[in-house]
């Protein structure tokens, strides 16, 4: 998997509050929603421009019973089916009392800077 060039498409950076590999295009963070690029028309980028895909869940343990763990496991494939990443994103336990709420969103930006109309590969 090869990383692109800063200053392409789909190059990353590392936000200065949460730590998290983000676009180096993003002018908030999608992670911690922080500000990273005061200017013009930056707020218009923190929200995304199309979110094709967003799914919710909520999960509850039986009611009897001793506690149940969980791990939320992220995976990304390309067009071929080839796994790009794969990501412990959380984990934690729950007893049969407790239940968690699960998003999964993704969002679409259109590509800004020097190479935005270059292809990357992954």
């Amino acid at each position: 998997m090869s990383q692109p060039r800063p200053g392409s498409a789909g190059a990353t950076r590392t936000c200065p509050h949460c730590k998290a590999t983000i676009l180096e295009s993003a002018a908030v963070c999608p992670g911690c929603r922080h500000h990273l690029r005061f200017e013009p028309g930056a707020g218009a980028n923190a929200t995304p421009a199309l979110t094709p895909l967003r799914i919710e869940g909520t999960l509850q343990p039986p009611a009897e019973g001793a506690a149940w763990e969980y791990s939320v496991v992220l995976s990304i494939r390309n067009e071929r089916g080839d796994e790009v990443t794969r990501q412990v994103v959380g984990v934690g336990a729950m007893q049969p009392h407790e239940q968690r709420s699960f998003v999964l969103s993704v969002e679409l930006n259109p590509a800004t800077g020097k190479a935005a109309g270059r292809r990357t590969r992954h």
